[in-house]
């Protein structure tokens, strides 16, 4: 059984380390307040973007996870978090002697700028027009050339239990379509999150790259559509995509997950209706 940390224990990490808990693998969770984990994740309270708080990790790690997701929304909050913090943690287990087998970073589709409903993939033109994905390219780099294994897995939209704008603003009537033509969408179920990433820091010779999202890239109106059909309220109304949120709008790109397939994995929630309704069914 491994020793493994998550570095960043959140959403998608608690679920993760649940679920390695419960196959028998030694997991600690670090936070800057771990008081909330679950209790068969070891609580580890340090800030990755203060070096002094990462003296002392658990010994002898196999496996590192880096989940961690910004509360600072901007240019400074990612490159904090993303950049300087990985660095901090890699340095870290540099100094202590580690040597882990692997080290896993959940990045984001956000590194792509398509947005004309372009088919992209792990081999397709990462050129980000914003804050966000330009971190992130930059974070995946110190991953990929750090001195540890690395995997580094671009995740698409994540949704699940407790993030539930979505369903609510079609259940309250503010959900809108933007009008004109098709603008995809990207998910992933937290649960496939968690297995994507289980998945591969247990195979023998994973890639040093993923893409990670569902099978159905989805125009934001079908989404929509589907879950006032399983709410049984009225559909939502269109509008000028101009008048819309960024995360209403989307950004009309197509994410193939072709590698992941043939890496072996198998996802729990292949399409939107997979997951948003087994949220509906509170199961």
């Amino acid at each position: 059984m491994s020793r493994t940390l998550i570095a960043g224990c959140g959403f998608v990490g608690t679920r993760l380390g649940l679920d390695l808990a419960a196959e028998g693998h030694e997991v600690w969770g670090l936070q800057r307040d771990p008081s909330g984990l679950p209790p068969t994740i070891q609580p580890r309270r340090a800030d990755l973007t203060k070096p002094a708080t990462l003296q002392g990790l658990p010994a002898d790690l196999d496996l590192v996870f880096f989940t961690a997701a910004p509360d600072q929304h901007d240019d400074e909050g990612y490159r904090s978090l993303y950049v300087e913090g990985l660095r901090n943690l890699v340095q870290a287990l540099l100094i202590q002697g580690q040597q882990p087998d692997r080290l896993l970073f959940t990045s984001s589709t956000a590194v792509y700028a398509q947005r004309n409903g372009e088919w992209v993939d792990e081999d397709s033109p990462t050129e980000p027009r914003n804050f966000a994905g330009r971190r992130l390219l930059e974070a995946e780099h110190l991953v990929l050339t750090n001195p540890f294994p690395a995997v580094v897995v671009r995740l698409a939209g994540i949704y699940g239990p407790g993030r539930g704008r979505l369903v609510e603003s079609v259940r309250n009537g503010t959900a809108a379509c933007p009008d004109g033509p098709p603008v995809y969408t990207n998910r992933i179920h937290r649960d496939d999150c968690a297995g994507v990433l289980r998945h591969l820091a247990t195979i023998p010779e994973p890639l040093p790259l993923y893409l990670a999202a569902d099978h159905e890239p989805a125009d934001n109106g079908t989404v929509l559509r589907w879950l006032a059909e399983q709410l049984h309220v009225p559909p939502p109304s269109v509008r000028p995509a101009a008048e819309l949120q960024s995360w209403e709008r989307g950004s009309s790109k197509r994410c193939r997950n072709d590698r992941l397939l043939t890496s072996g994995y198998r996802f729990r929630f292949p399409t939107f209706r997979d997951g948003y309704g087994a949220i509906l069914r509170g199961s």
